[in-house]
Protein backbone atom coordinates (compact mmCIF):
# COMPACT_ATOMS: atom_id res chain seq x y z
CA UNK A 1 0.00 0.00 0.00
CA UNK A 2 1.39 3.17 -0.76
CA UNK A 3 0.34 6.24 -3.17
CA UNK A 4 -1.48 4.78 -5.40
CA UNK A 5 -3.69 3.20 -3.11
CA UNK A 6 -4.16 6.84 -1.86
CA UNK A 7 -4.48 8.17 -4.82
CA UNK A 8 -7.04 5.90 -6.24
CA UNK A 9 -8.86 6.20 -3.00
CA UNK A 10 -8.76 9.83 -3.36
CA UNK A 11 -10.36 9.79 -6.39
CA UNK A 12 -13.30 7.41 -5.39
CA UNK A 13 -14.09 9.01 -2.05
CA UNK A 14 -14.20 12.70 -4.05
CA UNK A 15 -16.15 11.05 -6.35
CA UNK A 16 -18.92 9.70 -3.58
CA UNK A 17 -19.11 12.60 -1.58
CA UNK A 18 -19.52 15.10 -5.25
CA UNK A 19 -22.03 13.05 -5.88
CA UNK A 20 -23.65 12.95 -1.77
CA UNK A 21 -23.07 16.45 -1.93
CA UNK A 22 -20.94 16.06 1.04
CA UNK A 23 -17.70 17.69 2.69
CA UNK A 24 -14.26 16.74 4.40
CA UNK A 25 -12.45 18.05 6.81
CA UNK A 26 -9.02 16.27 8.48
CA UNK A 27 -7.45 16.28 11.65
CA UNK A 28 -3.73 15.09 11.30
CA UNK A 29 -1.01 14.72 14.08
CA UNK A 30 1.43 12.03 13.02
CA UNK A 31 0.23 12.77 9.32
CA UNK A 32 1.04 15.90 9.35
CA UNK A 33 -1.29 16.79 6.74
CA UNK A 34 -0.76 13.96 4.19
CA UNK A 35 -3.95 13.09 4.41
CA UNK A 36 -5.18 16.45 3.50
CA UNK A 37 -2.32 16.70 0.87
CA UNK A 38 -3.37 13.48 -0.75
CA UNK A 39 -7.07 14.41 -1.21
CA UNK A 40 -6.29 18.23 -2.53
CA UNK A 41 -3.41 17.02 -5.24
CA UNK A 42 -6.68 15.76 -6.95
CA UNK A 43 -7.32 18.51 -9.27
CA UNK A 44 -10.91 20.01 -8.57
CA UNK A 45 -11.34 18.77 -4.82
CA UNK A 46 -12.06 21.65 -3.67
CA UNK A 47 -15.59 21.42 -3.87
CA UNK A 48 -15.36 18.97 -1.34
CA UNK A 49 -12.38 19.67 0.92
CA UNK A 50 -13.34 22.20 3.54
CA UNK A 51 -10.05 22.44 5.38
CA UNK A 52 -7.27 20.64 7.30
CA UNK A 53 -6.08 20.59 11.09
CA UNK A 54 -2.64 19.54 11.50
CA UNK A 55 -2.48 19.82 15.15
CA UNK A 56 1.05 17.56 16.14
CA UNK A 57 1.20 19.24 19.68
CA UNK A 58 -1.13 18.87 22.60
CA UNK A 59 -1.58 22.59 22.90
CA UNK A 60 -2.67 22.59 18.98
CA UNK A 61 -5.14 20.20 19.64
CA UNK A 62 -6.80 21.48 22.76
CA UNK A 63 -6.74 25.37 20.95
CA UNK A 64 -7.93 24.08 17.11
CA UNK A 65 -10.05 21.50 17.83
CA UNK A 66 -11.03 21.99 21.68
CA UNK A 67 -9.46 18.65 23.01
CA UNK A 68 -10.14 18.80 26.71
CA UNK A 69 -6.61 18.95 28.63
CA UNK A 70 -8.30 16.16 30.82
CA UNK A 71 -8.67 13.80 27.87
CA UNK A 72 -4.99 13.99 27.01
CA UNK A 73 -3.74 13.85 30.99
CA UNK A 74 -5.59 10.71 31.53
CA UNK A 75 -5.97 9.29 27.65
CA UNK A 76 -2.44 10.58 26.58
CA UNK A 77 -2.73 11.94 22.74
CA UNK A 78 -2.27 8.72 21.11
CA UNK A 79 -5.63 7.30 22.69
CA UNK A 80 -9.50 6.20 21.16
CA UNK A 81 -10.43 9.08 23.52
CA UNK A 82 -8.22 11.73 21.71
CA UNK A 83 -8.55 10.58 18.30
CA UNK A 84 -12.30 10.92 18.78
CA UNK A 85 -12.52 14.07 20.19
CA UNK A 86 -10.22 15.31 17.35
CA UNK A 87 -12.20 14.43 14.59
CA UNK A 88 -15.65 15.59 16.77
CA UNK A 89 -13.43 18.74 17.16
CA UNK A 90 -12.76 19.07 13.25
CA UNK A 91 -16.61 18.54 12.40
CA UNK A 92 -17.84 21.13 14.76
CA UNK A 93 -15.13 23.79 13.98
CA UNK A 94 -14.88 23.32 10.31
CA UNK A 95 -19.14 22.34 9.71
CA UNK A 96 -18.45 19.82 7.18
CA UNK A 97 -20.30 16.48 6.79
CA UNK A 98 -17.64 14.13 7.47
CA UNK A 99 -14.09 14.66 9.35
CA UNK A 100 -11.64 12.34 9.56
CA UNK A 101 -8.85 12.36 12.74
CA UNK A 102 -5.40 10.49 13.41
CA UNK A 103 -2.86 10.66 16.20
CA UNK A 104 -0.07 7.69 16.89
CA UNK A 105 4.02 7.15 17.11
CA UNK A 106 5.18 6.60 13.64
CA UNK A 107 8.84 6.16 15.24
CA UNK A 108 11.03 5.83 15.24
CA UNK A 109 11.30 6.76 19.02
CA UNK A 110 8.26 7.80 21.27
CA UNK A 111 7.10 4.17 22.42
CA UNK A 112 5.70 4.19 26.00
CA UNK A 113 4.60 1.20 27.88
CA UNK A 114 1.50 -0.27 26.54
CA UNK A 115 2.11 2.02 23.18
CA UNK A 116 4.50 0.88 20.83
CA UNK A 117 5.92 2.71 17.51
CA UNK A 118 3.68 1.61 15.13
CA UNK A 119 0.70 2.17 16.60
CA UNK A 120 -2.17 4.69 15.48
CA UNK A 121 -5.44 5.46 16.55
CA UNK A 122 -8.05 6.95 14.18
CA UNK A 123 -11.44 8.11 14.18
CA UNK A 124 -14.46 9.35 11.91
CA UNK A 125 -17.17 11.09 12.24
CA UNK A 126 -20.30 12.43 10.32
CA UNK A 127 -22.54 15.15 10.50
CA UNK A 128 -25.68 12.54 11.49
CA UNK A 129 -23.76 11.51 14.81
CA UNK A 130 -21.90 8.44 13.12
CA UNK A 131 -18.80 7.97 14.73
CA UNK A 132 -15.83 5.23 14.06
CA UNK A 133 -12.68 4.11 15.40
CA UNK A 134 -10.44 2.13 14.64
CA UNK A 135 -6.94 1.10 16.17
CA UNK A 136 -3.68 0.10 13.97
CA UNK A 137 -0.87 -1.52 15.34
CA UNK A 138 1.75 -1.60 12.37
CA UNK A 139 4.76 -2.37 13.95
CA UNK A 140 8.27 -1.03 13.54
CA UNK A 141 7.97 -1.08 9.64
CA UNK A 142 9.77 2.81 9.50
CA UNK A 143 8.45 6.01 10.21
CA UNK A 144 7.45 6.63 6.10
CA UNK A 145 5.41 3.19 5.76
CA UNK A 146 3.25 3.98 8.84
CA UNK A 147 2.07 7.32 7.95
CA UNK A 148 0.91 6.21 4.28
CA UNK A 149 -0.59 3.42 5.89
CA UNK A 150 -2.26 5.82 8.29
CA UNK A 151 -3.33 7.61 5.25
CA UNK A 152 -4.88 4.89 3.36
CA UNK A 153 -6.84 3.65 6.38
CA UNK A 154 -7.96 7.16 7.19
CA UNK A 155 -9.65 7.23 3.61
CA UNK A 156 -11.39 4.26 3.59
CA UNK A 157 -12.99 5.12 7.15
CA UNK A 158 -13.79 8.39 5.34
CA UNK A 159 -15.51 6.31 2.33
CA UNK A 160 -17.46 3.98 4.77
CA UNK A 161 -19.04 7.37 6.44
CA UNK A 162 -19.31 8.80 3.08
CA UNK A 163 -21.26 5.83 1.72
CA UNK A 164 -23.98 5.39 4.60
CA UNK A 165 -27.12 7.23 5.24
CA UNK A 166 -26.39 11.13 5.30
CA UNK A 167 -29.68 12.41 4.70
CA UNK A 168 -29.92 13.66 8.08
CA UNK A 169 -27.35 15.96 7.73
CA UNK A 170 -28.74 18.31 5.60
CA UNK A 171 -32.38 18.89 6.89
CA UNK A 172 -30.76 20.31 10.11
CA UNK A 173 -29.19 22.83 8.59
CA UNK A 174 -32.96 23.56 6.63
CA UNK A 175 -34.74 23.49 9.58
CA UNK A 176 -32.50 26.11 11.43
CA UNK A 177 -34.15 28.73 8.54
CA UNK A 178 -38.01 27.23 9.06
CA UNK A 179 -37.55 27.83 12.76
CA UNK A 180 -37.17 31.63 11.83
CA UNK A 181 -41.13 32.01 10.91
CA UNK A 182 -42.93 31.89 14.22
CA UNK A 183 -41.13 35.31 14.84
CA UNK A 184 -43.10 36.96 11.94
CA UNK A 185 -46.38 35.45 12.66
CA UNK A 186 -45.34 36.88 16.52
CA UNK A 187 -44.61 40.51 15.75
CA UNK A 188 -48.38 41.45 15.04
CA UNK A 189 -49.29 40.53 18.85
CA UNK A 190 -46.66 43.03 20.12
CA UNK A 191 -48.47 45.71 18.25
CA UNK A 192 -51.45 44.89 19.20
CA UNK A 193 -50.46 45.19 22.81
CA UNK A 194 -49.81 48.82 22.50
CA UNK A 195 -53.10 49.39 21.16
CA UNK A 196 -54.28 47.85 24.71
CA UNK A 197 -51.93 50.35 27.09
CA UNK A 198 -54.21 53.33 26.86
CA UNK A 199 -57.15 51.59 28.07
CA UNK A 200 -55.26 50.80 31.15
CA UNK A 201 -56.29 54.16 33.30
CA UNK A 202 -59.86 52.92 33.06
CA UNK A 203 -59.12 51.44 36.90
Amino acid sequence: MGGSDARALSRSLLDLCRMRKLTIATAESCTGGLVAGALTDIPGSSDVIDRGFVTYSNDAKRAMLGVEAGTLANFGAVSKETATAMAVGALERADVDLAVAITGIAGPGGATPGKPVGLVHFAAAARDGRIIHREHRFGAIGRSAVRQRSVVEALRMLMDLARGPQVAAKPKRAAAVTRLRPRVTRSPRRHAAKRRTPRSPRG
